[in-house]
């Protein structure tokens, strides 16, 4: 589905033009279109490619989707694939869609292609707009601008991550959660690779944007990578964090699951050594003997009772005292 397709000449808007006069605005100089799409169709994407002169490549990259988070150039332009991970609340809990933008860069043309995401860039366009100064540097700058948006948004899914860990990380000391909370951990270990799978790729794909050998298209723009290059740095270093205390606090989760069954191997050890006092002393005078004098004595049986019930009373006494009981 075709989004806009704007026409842009020294950094100012020309016109919203059809897609068939693509070509006659890209021979216009220092003049450079600029076309967004969602979900395209294969008969889109096939005239996008006729239009700018697309790589095959590239293009049988974006129509399949699923790609790797990547910076490729193909002869004097670049594509990029970034992935959109966006927040989808629930009422218990948080789940992530991951959806995809990919970028075709030319010297005059910027085609996005976006997927599996209901996240609108028109905030994207607007800004580029109220900057004409900035937008003059042509699609380099409108490149910064996509990936800047989408880095940003990344923020505050690491935020909420780390919110859920802490409520975890209190929750793991009470009494009978354990399993519950080993979910939790594991749910959101999970959200976390998520997230690096979409920013250290990215990290190092706009590595090649900014200082050494710079792509033509980006030369003038080079700052502003490194930017972006920043933001992900400390994007990567708080997921590295986040993995780091999800599995100190899977540790320590263990931990408590192996003390709670030893309090309960001891509590059943004990109740387990005060049964066995009567049970011996039954099956002593349990026995048929024929000589066993207590069994002539007049007090025998209370005697007996009061034994076995001090014993039991003396393990009780002293299995409470330990902390096994």
């Amino acid at each position: 589905m075709l989004v806009n397709c704007i026409a842009y000449q020294d950094g100012k808007k020309l016109a919203d033009i059809p897609t068939k006069e693509i070509s006659t605005f890209l021979s216009k100089p220092d003049c450079f279109v600029w076309v967004a799409l969602k979900d395209p169709s294969f008969e889109e994407l096939e005239e996008m490619k006729e239009e700018f002169g697309l790589h095959e490549l590239a293009v049988e990259d974006a129509r399949v989707g699923h790609q790797r988070p990547k910076i490729e150039e193909y002869g004097d332009s670049i594509f990029a694939v970034i992935q959109l991970v966006e927040m989808v609340d629930h009422a218990d809990n948080h789940d992530l869609n991951v959806g995809e933008i990919d970028v075709f860069v030319g010297h005059n043309y910027v085609l996005s292609v976006r997927n599996r995401s209901q996240k609108s860039f028109m905030g994207v366009r607007d800004r580029c707009e109220r900057e004409p100064h900035l937008l003059k540097q042509g699609s380099g700058f409108v490149l910064y601008a996509l990936m800047d948006a989408v880095v940003d948004l990344y923020f505050p899914i690491i935020e909420v991550l780390e919110t859920d860990l802490e409520m975890i990380e209190e929750a793991i000391f009470s009494r009978g959660s354990a399993r519950s909370n080993t979910e939790r951990l594991y749910a959101l270990k999970q959200k976390v690779m998520v997230m690096k799978h979409a920013v250290f790729p990215m990290l190092e794909g706009v590595g090649k944007l900014y200082g050494g050998r710079v792509p033509q298209i980006c030369m003038h723009t080079q700052e502003y990578f490194r930017d972006v290059y920043d933001h992900l740095q400390r994007l990567n270093s708080s997921i590295d964090t986040l993995r780091d205390t999800i599995a100190s606090a899977m540790q320590v989760n263990l931990s408590i699951v192996t003390i709670e069954e030893n309090e309960v191997t001891k509590r059943l050890a004990a109740w387990a050594g005060m049964f066995a006092v009567p049970t011996a002393f039954a099956g002593i005078w349990g026995m048929n003997f024929q000589h066993m004098p207590e069994l002539e004595w007049y007090y025998g049986y209370p005697l007996a009772l009061f034994v076995i019930a001090g014993a039991c009373a003396f393990l009780y006494y002293r299995f409470k005292k330990s902390g096994w009981l």
